[in-house]
Parts: C-alpha cells; sequence; structure tokens
C-alpha cells in the first residue's frame, strides 16, 4: 500500500548528512510495514522489535557505542550482516525500551549504519528517557491514511488528485459524474476511515463486512493501552475522557466540557489527561481562539476545546449500531452528521500539517468551526452537513472588527464555486487545502 512516508523516506536516506530518525505514530498505522518496505532498498536490514524479543535490550546493558551493540547483536542473531553504509537497522517497539535512543547520537557520530526507530506514541514518553539524543535526531509522525492515500488504494493515480486540484485552482465544477464518483469514494473512506489493515479489508472484499469489528476492536486496543502505559495520570480519568468524545460532538457547539464527563469534575483535573491522548496520537484538539485575529498559535484559551478522533473509523465504531447499519443502508448520517464531517475535516487539517483552532463568542451567535492562514490573512472554515445559510461565515468576511479576514472556505456537499466573499468547496477536497492555499499564496 503506497504511503506518503515513502517519499520522506527516500528523501532522508539521499540527505548525506542524515540523522537516526525515530517514526511515531499511533498503534496501527502502518509504521512497521513502511519501515520494511523501504529497508529493501538496503542491502542488509535488521530489524529488532523489543515488544516480541525483550532479550535485545540486554545488549545497551554496558555500553550506547555501536561497535559494541553491534557485536552483543550479532551474538544474539549471527545472521544479521552489518555492512558498512549499506545497511538499516530497525528499533521497532521502543515504547518498551525507550533507553535505546540514547544510542542515536553515537550512531549518528560512527556514521557507518542508517537507524531508524519506531514506537506507540501511547507509550513513548521522552520524560522517562535517560538521553534523547538532542541534535542527533530526526522525529516525523505517521498517521493513518488519509483521503488521498485511500483513492491510492483504490487505484487511482496522480493524473487524478491533479484534476481534483486543477479544479480548485481554476475554481471550475466538477462534471456531475466526478462529483458522483468522488462522493461515493469520500463515503467509503468516512466509514472505513484510515487505519491500514481496515482499508486493505474493505479494498479486498469489496464490502464493509468485518470493518465495524476491526474498528471496535481497534478502540478496545486503545483502551488496553490506556490501562498499560498511562503512568502518573489517573487512567480512569484518561478513559472518561476517552469514552466521552461522541457525546460531545453529537451536540450543537461540540465543545468538550470535564464537568459533563464526571459529577462536580473540574477543567483543571484533566487536562493531564486530554493531553496525554493527545500526545499518544488518539487525538485531535482544537483550541478556541481568544480573538478571531493573528497570529494563530499563542492566540487560543486552552481551557477551551473540541476533542476529534484522530481517525474517522474510530468514530464511527463508537456510534451506537442503529446509526451505522442506517449509515450503511440509507447514507443517513442522521444526528451525528455534523460530528462526523468536523471530524474528518480536523483530521484532514492535521494530516496535511494544518494546525487546527474554532471561534466561538459568548453569550453571541458569532462562531466558526476552523481556521486556517496562508501568508497574509486569516481563512475561516465553515463546515457545513446541510445546506444551510451561513450567517457566521458571512459576518467574519464583511465585518471591519476583523481585519485580518479577507476571503473564507466553506466545506459542504455542493460544488466549486466562489460568491465574492467566499469559496464553495466539497468535502473530498479538504486534503488539498494546504496545498491550494500554498499555490494561491504564490
Amino acid at each position: 500500500m503506497k504511503r506518503k512516508i515513502d517519499a520522506y523516506f527516500l528523501e532522508w536516506k539521499r540527505n548525506p548528512d542524515r540523522m537516526p530518525l525515530i517514526v511515531r505514530g499511533a498503534r496501527q498505522v502502518g509504521k512497521t510495514f513502511s519501515i520494511r518496505q523501504f529497508g529493501k532498498t538496503y542491502e542488509s536490514f535488521i530489524e529488532i522489535n523489543f515488544a516480541t524479543n525483550p532479550e535485545y535490550k540486554n545488549v545497551f546493558s554496558k555500553s550506547f557505542v555501536p561497535k559494541d551493540i553491534i557485536q552483543q547483536i550479532s551474538l544474539l542473531n549471527p545472521d544479521f550482516k552489518f555492512l558498512e553504509n549499506k545497511t538499516l537497522i530497525f528499533f521497532d517497539e521502543i515504547q518498551e525500551f525507550p533507553d535505546c535512543t540514547t544510542s542515536l547520537k553515537f550512531f549518528k557520530q560512527d556514521g557507518r549504519f542508517d537507524v531508524i526507530c519506531s514506537g506507540s506514541m501511547m507509550g513513548l514518553n521522552y520524560k522517562e528517557i535517560t538521553s534523547i539524543s538532542v541534535g542527533y535526531k530526526q522525529d516525523v509522525t505517521m498517521y493513518s491514511l488519509d483521503f488521498e492515500e485511500f483513492l491510492w488504494a483504490k487505484g487511482y493515480g496522480s493524473e487524478h488528485i491533479d484534476s481534483i486540484f486543477q479544479h480548485l485552482i481554476d475554481v471550475s465544477p466538477f462534471s456531475s459524474i466526478e462529483m458522483d464518483v468522488m462522493n461515493e469514494r469520500f463515503l467509503e473512506y468516512i466509514t472505513v476511515g484510515g487505519m491500514p489493515s481496515i482499508v486493505e479489508n474493505f479494498i479486498k472484499s469489496d464490502n464493509y463486512s468485518d470493518t465495524l469489528n476491526m474498528q471496535r476492536q481497534l478502540l478496545l486496543d486503545y483502551e488496553e493501552d490506556i490501562t498499560k502505559y498511562a503512568h502518573g495520570i489517573d487512567k480512569a480519568k484518561i478513559k472518561n475522557v476517552y469514552r466521552n468524545i461522541p457525546v460531545f460532538l453529537a451536540k450543537d457547539n461540540k465543545k468538550f466540557q470535564i464537568s459533563k464527563v464526571a459529577a462536580n469534575a473540574r477543567s483543571r483535573d484533566y487536562i493531564g489527561c486530554v493531553d496525554w491522548l493527545r500526545d499518544a496520537g488518539i487525538v485531535n484538539i482544537c483550541y478556541c481562539m481568544s480573538y478571531p485575529e493573528l497570529p494563530l498559535k499563542g492566540n487560543y484559551d486552552n481551557t477551551k476545546y473540541k476533542i476529534y478522533f484522530h481517525d474517522n473509523g474510530l468514530l464511527m465504531a463508537s456510534l451506537d449500531d442503529e446509526s451505522l447499519t442506517d449509515l450503511r443502508q440509507n447514507k443517513n448520517f442522521g444526528v451525528y452528521k455534523g460530528a462526523i464531517f468536523e471530524n474528518v475535516v480536523a483530521e484532514a487539517f492535521v494530516k496535511s500539517g494544518l494546525s487546527i483552532y474554532y471561534f466561538k463568542k459568548e453569550n453571541a451567535q458569532l462562531e466558526m468551526d476552523f481556521f486556517v492562514r496562508d501568508t497574509q490573512s486569516l481563512i475561516p472554515v465553515e463546515v457545513k452537513a446541510k445546506d444551510a445559510a451561513t450567517v457566521s461565515l458571512n459576518n467574519l468576511i464583511t465585518s471591519d472588527s476583523y481585519p485580518d479576514i479577507q476571503y473564507g472556505i466553506k466545506l459542504c456537499r455542493k460544488n466549486v464555486g466562489f460568491n465574492g466573499k467566499f469559496y464553495t468547496f466539497p468535502y473530498f477536497t479538504t486534503f488539498l487545502l494546504k496545498r491550494w492555499i500554498t499555490e494561491r499564496s504564490k
């Protein structure tokens, strides 16, 4: 399955001054598979998994120097071939033994072997690492499939992606066939999510059989990992937050309120729990802006936020059976319509490298789902689950109170268009918005 990180790996390998790489990401987003595929570009690929082969933890007991580590590894497995400048060493599941990252500084200084580490963000707490080789490593986060990767998996090539993008650049409507096909593909993606094994099962079977079971098993796996890896924080509180995400997303304002999770609960008592879920890669946090103006970073209230699942498939798995049956059979999103579309947009933004913020003016009707920016202006993004009025979007653009806002974007099931104030784009184009903003800013 083609992934965007494949190109990242090749670019990293071409860099003569490359540093050891740490690939972080939530459980089952495809880290190990992609690294193994990349390992085929080397003459020798050595994989050490600290979860399945804990005996390898002992190779670091006396020294973090590559010569000593290689000697110890060779004793455990003499079949491993360490060819200078032709070998990739892969340390997997490093959350089981984070101290191995101390060796990265010395592997960089040695320079004879390429090293990649990977592990679940859920169990990887850098505060517990003796030394994290600051300045001698490179970090990259891997996510589940975005919609573009999903289209690749379905057989669509770069020419199809470029064609979709050109419609945005030219502000030219899609044909009815293009709209029907892409809306159908996007509905599949919304329902299945982007976890590689689930996508692969869906494509091979050409139906939704086992999809829900696989999604719900992943939800349970995450809960088990919370129990296993959450140290120094109340695990019950983390689970309470985790389990209540769909409840608040189904509400009109979607704001996460800790006071509704447990009786007499206070936000400050749960801040560490929310941060833990974010750092684990399970959720995306969307903070409320203090005021709709630039800059984005630093201009928000960290006590007001919305929480979205990092993969829409997890949100789907958390819904009740009746809602899921109605969606699959009748394509009816019911009361969760707004939650689902907001979650998938937030997910697309994060995967494309955009930070997510929203705004809601207390005791007033002015609110906006998301904000992004180009080089000169703040861009409000409204997510419309149904074709309703865009009062807030119009007010933000036309009011003299918000000089940083020059235009806006409306995401919905309608075709491409521009009314002089805001652009209208179909949902399925969301993954291209950062590319569109960059191109438009040139």
